[in-house]
């Protein structure tokens, strides 16, 4: 049973940076892709970041662009969100998600069968 559990998250201000980790169990991530979507209270579950495990592409939202870094370490089958110049907009929960059936990086939340209990990251003074 694949599991997703992801930590890091707080309360940070703005111009402030966090690191955001989803660690994974239960399979291999070798064709999967792995995402980071975040949603704010009263908005959709939205795309962040994603990367794909064998290759390391990535691809960013716009609003994030230059800012987030996604990366992973394959030895401990773990994805990280590494977060600069946070603004207060980018106050939200945080959940990594796996994309077990796609060869490419998709950004619809449809896409991805596999979501962790996500982590609440707060911007503020």
């Amino acid at each position: 049973q694949l599991q997703l559990v992801e930590s890091g998250g707080g309360l940070v201000q703005p111009g402030g940076s966090l690191r955001l980790s989803c660690a994974a169990s239960g399979f291999t991530l070798d064709y999967y892709a792995m995402g980071w979507f975040r949603q704010a209270p009263g908005k959709e579950r939205e795309f962040v970041a994603a990367i794909m495990w064998r290759g390391g592409s990535t691809y960013y939202a716009d609003s994030v662009k230059g800012r987030f870094t996604i990366s992973r370490d394959n030895a401990k089958n773990t994805v990280y969100l590494q977060m600069n110049s946070l603004k207060p907009e980018d106050t939200a929960i945080y959940y990594c998600a796996v994309d077990s059936r796609g060869y490419s990086i998709r950004t619809a939340r449809a896409s991805y069968d596999y979501w962790g209990q996500g982590t609440q990251v707060t911007v503020s003074s």
